[in-house]
């Protein structure tokens, strides 16, 4: 009940789905719960996937990829495009770190916040049609892979933010070797499962894992280099990152 607790936390934290009332809400807790974030993905892209799926059969391929990216942006609440567009506009509109620090944290979206979620929208759009079929199976997959180099950014950089108030920080605190290495696992085992069963055969596997990866070290490497650590917004950029760079390996692969 303590982990199926946990899971629900996650899952109340990173989407718009309805939890029971009993699972209450603690900070303590949701530093656990980390563990459970690619499987929350896992459940995004399983939903987004099943959108796909029943689209097609009404409608042309576009709307159908259209109607299954609506459904991941419901679900979530955009969270991470939310988390994408204002990293874009601190790292884009600011220099030093506490100048970007300071406009990630205002609400309103600025010219690189628009710029990088208009562009990121039609990537994924572009390289979802390209997948044709293959997008029903690329959908769960890449979601759950896409959130594990969050977790190791969380895992190997500082937490930057001296406020109380920011969304995120229960989250940066304290996170340890079970969470990320159970995180981890959860968020490979789809891909594993996929190449067992033959949905994608082990070098797109590899090359999946490999460019996810990448995406993700690039990505800490940036952080590190900019602000020193990383933010809430930060993780969710680095999440819409990988997912894209995700679709387009397996776009590449496809060529």
């Amino acid at each position: 009940m303590t982990e199926l607790r946990r899971f629900l936390i996650a899952v109340g934290y990173f989407t718009r789905l309805p939890v029971p009332a009993w699972v209450g809400w603690s900070a303590r807790e949701l530093n656990r719960a980390t563990r459970y974030f690619p499987l929350v993905g896992l459940g995004v892209g399983l939903i987004s996937a099943a959108a796909l799926w029943a689209a097609q059969a009404f409608f042309a391929p576009a709307v159908a990829v259209a109607l299954a990216m609506l459904a991941s942006l419901l679900v979530t609440g955009a969270f991470h495009e939310d988390g994408l567009a204002d990293s874009a506009d601190g790292f884009g509109g600011g220099w030093e770190p506490s100048r970007v620090l300071a406009i990630m944290k205002d609400s309103r979206i600025g010219t690189y916040g628009a710029a990088a979620l208009v562009m990121a929208l039609l990537l994924k759009f572009g390289a979802l049609h390209a997948l044709g079929a293959s997008a029903v199976l690329a959908l769960p997959v890449v979601h759950a892979l896409s959130r594990v180099p969050p977790l190791l950014i969380m895992a190997g950089l500082r937490y930057i933010r001296d406020d109380d108030s920011a969304r995120a920080k229960p989250v940066a605190e304290g996170l340890g070797v079970a969470e990320w290495l159970t995180g981890s696992l959860l968020g490979i085992l789809p891909l594993l499962l996929a190449a067992a069963w033959g949905g994608i055969t082990p070098l797109r596997a590899l090359m999946l894992l490999g460019v996810t990866a990448l995406a993700g070290a690039l990505c800490a490497r940036y952080f590190f280099t900019r602000i020193g650590g990383y933010t809430g917004d930060a993780l969710g950029a680095a999440q819409q990152v990988c997912e894209l760079a995700g679709y387009l390996a397996l776009c590449a692969a496809l060529r």
